[in-house]
């Protein structure tokens, strides 16, 4: 009778362990879940300021490479001139700064640590940057033989995937 008390209290005790475990564990990822979704507003808010295309309107697509990667904006509606002008426009000018070592605008809507934006900065010249336009927007691909600065640019494009949410997807 005493072996089966202690069984029958050992399983509660083990199921009790299983309950808190499980809970604490919904309760982190909750919080999680509300911290990248309050990051995620806020990096759209700092979008709207430098990025003069619609969020709401459009994609970004981040396609890594074994040689780097292609970064793609398009309309989602490829007969709106407007948006695809715009993005045509901003992604010309990334690509031009981009190319010269000028991060500053991916810093200013996603903050100076992010993930790979400085060693992209200080290997820009040993990065191929190519700006083309696309019929519903356009691309700059990246291409480098240095696996450091392929890290970097697959860690960048990660970061802007997780940060952009529902704007943002791999390609």
């Amino acid at each position: 009778m005493k072996r089966e008390n202690r069984r029958t209290q050992t399983l509660i005790t083990v199921l009790a362990l299983i309950v808190v475990a499980t809970t604490a564990y919904i309760l982190i990822d909750r919080g999680e879940q509300q911290a990248q979704a309050a990051r995620q507003a806020e990096i759209a808010a700092r979008s709207r300021q430098v990025m003069p295309f619609d969020l709401e309107r459009t994609t970004h697509r981040f396609a890594k490479s074994a040689d780097g990667g292609v970064q793609t904006v398009t309309s989602d509606h490829p007969a709106d001139a407007e948006q695809v002008a715009l993005i045509r426009e901003h992604l010309a000018e990334e690509a031009a700064g981009f190319s010269k070592g000028d991060y500053g605008d991916p810093a200013s809507i996603h903050g100076d640590d992010m993930p790979g934006l400085r060693e992209l900065e200080q290997g820009h010249d040993r990065i191929a940057i190519d700006y083309a336009e696309l019929p519903a927007g356009a691309q700059i691909t990246y291409t480098t033989t240095e696996a450091s600065l392929i890290t970097a640019l697959h860690a960048w494009f990660d970061a802007q995937v997780t940060d952009h949410g529902q704007h943002a997807e791999h390609g």
